[in-house]
């Protein structure tokens, strides 16, 4: 069985077009592909906080929004059977992040397994490991994000 989902749509685009505030925060996704995704946020002086760099609030969206993608570009073609939804995150801030900062996401878990879990008629839960990076490269925070694939009511 191969590792790999069918895509047949842009994960960032389809993201960005179903999430509002992905959009109006200006996330911009440099790469999605099976179980990956990588996203920027341009530096932006209305989206700093008290520091002069990123708000909080927006380092979690954009990493919140990489493991999205990540989830979609694994499982997206599962879409017609269940619906992917975050249930936990935590977030470690680590250092004051200044100017762009880019996310890079992994969902932790096989294909394999969270689909077979979908056969079984289990709903599947797995963890998507977020790092953030600042311009020089340096991880500023790090996000986990747990998401469940909640199967479709018939």
């Amino acid at each position: 069985m191969s590792n790999m989902s069918p895509m047949s749509f842009d994960v960032g685009a389809l993201l960005l077009e179903t999430v509002p505030f992905a959009r109006t925060l200006g996330i911009v996704f440099d790469s999605v592909e099976d179980g990956r995704a990588e996203c920027r946020l341009p530096d932006r002086p209305e989206l700093h906080n008290h520091v002069g760099g990123p708000h909080a609030g927006t380092l979690f969206t954009l990493a919140e929004s990489a493991s999205g993608a990540a989830v979609l570009s694994r499982f997206g073609d599962q879409l017609s059977r269940c619906v992917p939804l975050p249930t936990t995150a935590t977030i470690e801030f680590r250092k004051v992040a200044l100017g762009e900062v880019r996310a890079e996401a992994r969902v932790a878990a096989s294909r394999e397994e969270v689909v077979g879990k979908l056969d079984a008629g289990e709903r599947p839960v797995f963890d998507v490991v977020v790092d953030v990076l600042d311009a020089a490269g340096t991880q500023v925070s790090t996000l986990t994000v747990t998401w469940t694939l909640r199967p479709n009511r018939p």
